[in-house]
């Protein structure tokens, strides 16, 4: 009887823990599914698509890490500007000063005095990472590495990349005081790219010879990329790698895959190889969950009435293209756009005033806007305008009649007097 008794009470308590299993399945899946889309080794990365910003995959994104040459991205951003500007030419010459020269860690190996294109201090830097050439290209530009790096901080500040802060143009440094995060080399690298994507004519350069003109003559150097994606991961354009014994290995990978550019940035990984492993890993998860919806925004637009104007309307012009990213697997085919516009709009209006919005819907949510702005000025009609309105009509309709009532000499006459009428009111 005892024997049965143990056998009833096993399986009662068998049954009622499979029930509490049963109970927590779905909270098991649940947490499945929360947990992270991929592995990777390095404790600091983010993913995102440049063209929108969206951020695909983070992980630790805003922890404080040393950049080591990754600093140079700002170091390229700083120069495509200065080149947007007019203040530099490519074909430019920049001398090397003794401060560049002396510039440690991987360089070019630049001498006092030589003399180098901007161009090709550009590729010193983008292909070989060369600390010479970046500081030679932040005196040509500031005057000082100093004042140079001052700027760097100001542009960071600027691209809300509160999480960094700058001591030198190249990352050679160790200072606990030069720092930053892998959201904000994504921030950055998504300005430099989306904003100078000439750039990639340099980072995707593999290997190319440069010449060094010097008091010793001239000898030949080959550029070699410290990019190896290059050459591993098919879609690569760039950026940028860095490692010192302090930041470990870091890197901030492009790639551009079916019109979509993502941005991959790791951070202190552990050795060279990780650093491209996690960046391809990140880069596939990208592409593999990633749909992109763009529209130029070169349809048509109405003119709007214009209240109380010199003149009846205005033109109008979108701000700028729109782009959304879908990661959910969405039908992009069914995004709605929808044009909001007022009736009408009271005068003055200047150009670039907003006058109403396009909105994207996506299963009825509203997925973005983009603004649409006055193309021109329209002034306040004061009372002579009016005036000169009203003659306008008076005497159009009088020249209307005489043309198919009157002769050519009372044609001749209203003509007459519409031009003198004119140049009294003018």
């Amino acid at each position: 009887m005892n024997c049965v008794y143990r056998k009833v009470t096993a399986r009662k308590i068998i049954s009622f823990m499979l029930v509490i299993c049963l109970i927590w399945m779905p909270g098991i899946k649940a947490y499945a599914e929360e947990s992270a889309p991929v592995t990777i080794a390095a404790p600091s990365a983010i993913l995102l698509e440049a063209s929108t910003g969206t951020v695909i995959y983070e992980q630790n994104a805003d922890a404080a890490c040393s950049p080591a040459s990754i600093t140079k991205i700002m170091t390229l951003l700083l120069i495509f500007e200065a080149l947007e500007r007019g203040d530099i030419k490519l074909e430019d010459e920049v001398m090397t000063s003794a401060h560049a020269q002396s510039m440690g860690g991987s360089q070019v190996f630049l001498e006092e005095g030589e003399m180098q294109t901007v161009d090709t201090m550009i590729k010193c830097i983008a292909v070989a990472s060369g600390n010479d050439a970046a500081v030679a290209m932040a005196e040509f530009i500031a005057g000082s590495e100093e004042e140079f790096v001052s700027r760097m901080n100001e542009k960071a500040q600027a691209l809300g990349m509160n999480g960094t802060h700058f001591e030198d143009c190249c990352g050679l440094t160790d200072s606990d005081n030069h720092y930053t995060t892998a959201r904000d080399v994504a921030a950055m690298s998504r300005e430099l790219i989306t904003r100078h994507p000439d750039v990639f004519n340099y980072t995707m350069i593999w290997m190319e010879d440069i010449t060094h003109n010097t008091a010793r003559g001239s000898s030949t150097f080959t550029l070699s990329s410290t990019n190896k994606l290059l050459k591993q991961y098919q879609w690569t354009t760039g950026l940028k790698t860095g490692s010192t014994s302090k930041a470990k290995y870091c890197l901030s990978a492009t790639a551009r895959k079916d019109d979509i550019d993502l941005i991959a940035v790791v951070m202190t990984a552990p050795d060279y190889k990780v650093r491209f492993s996690d960046a391809a890993t990140l880069l596939n998860y990208g592409y593999s969950v990633s749909a992109l919806y763009k529209d130029a925004n070169q349809d048509a637009l109405p003119r709007l009435l214009i209240d109380g104007g010199v003149q009846d309307d205005a033109g109008l012009s979108y701000q700028q293209g729109f782009s959304y990213l879908d990661v959910k697997g969405n039908d992009l085919s069914t995004i709605e756009k929808v044009i909001h516009l007022p009736e009408s709009a009271q005068a003055p209006v200047k150009a670039g005033d907003k006058a109403g919005e396009a909105v994207y819907r996506l299963n009825g949510e509203t997925i973005g806007t983009v603004p649409i702005l006055f193309s021109e000025n329209v002034e306040k009609a004061v009372y002579r305008d009016y005036v000169l309105k009203v003659l306008a009509y008076f005497l159009l309709s009088i020249l209307i009649y005489s043309y198919y009532f009157a002769n050519d000499l009372a044609i001749l006459n209203v003509l007459l007097l519409t031009l003198f009428v004119l140049f009294l009111l003018r």
